[in-house]
């Protein structure tokens, strides 16, 4: 090989560089070579169900928190559950994102509600809302039951309202659903899998 006064200068400048950059302490130390934590070692492991289709794939969610009164448990881990009869570990794009909405500072975590006429939303209270949703659907259903149709015949049925079930539910889950709806007298129904 033939070294040139200028690959001379650049080779010999390199050295320098290195040796002065190492003198100054940016020299990897025996510290960066020790082992890292392992990043779930600290976590709380929660068993939990994708909520993002009917197929109910098996997730682990790892948050770190004690679960005393005044901390605040935070998310920073999800990955496929092996051990899931449906996934078997496996996670679709959306179920291995759902991080990223978990921890969104635009994630709604409390009912609001905007007024009639209103352009702005104001936060309720969990029982203000389930309240105010028990008073428009029974102003509702007492406005629009159908006790007989045309005929004659007992329908008991509620035509103007529907329900939209959840996708990622048990069974269990699903038939008290269906004997609620079907109580109240609403024919339309569905779940979030067919949309």
């Amino acid at each position: 090989m033939q070294v040139t006064r200028r690959k001379f200068f650049k080779i010999c400048a390199g050295g320098m560089a290195g040796t002065s950059a190492a003198m100054l302490g940016f020299a990897p130390a025996t510290a960066l070579a020790a082992p890292r934590e392992y990043k779930l070692l600290r976590g709380k492991e929660t068993r939990n169900t994708c909520t993002y289709c009917a197929v109910g794939c098996g997730m682990l969610l790892y948050s770190l928190g004690d679960g005393a009164k005044n901390s605040v448990g935070k998310l920073y881990h999800i990955e496929g559950d092996p051990d899931h009869p449906v996934s078997r570990g496996a996670l679709c794009p959306k179920g291995a994102g759902a991080l990223d909405y978990v921890n969104s500072p635009r994630r709604v975590k409390y009912p609001e509600v905007r007024e009639a006429g209103s352009s702005e939303w104001k936060r309720i209270s969990w029982e203000e809302a389930i309240e105010r949703i028990a008073k428009h659907m029974k102003a509702d259903r007492d406005a629009n039951f159908v006790l007989n149709n045309e005929n004659g015949t007992p329908v008991n049925r509620w035509m103007t309202a529907g329900f939209l079930a959840g996708s990622a539910c048990s069974n269990e889950t699903g038939i008290l659903t269906q004997k609620f709806v079907r109580s109240l007298g609403m024919i339309y129904t569905d779940n979030q899998a067919s949309i």
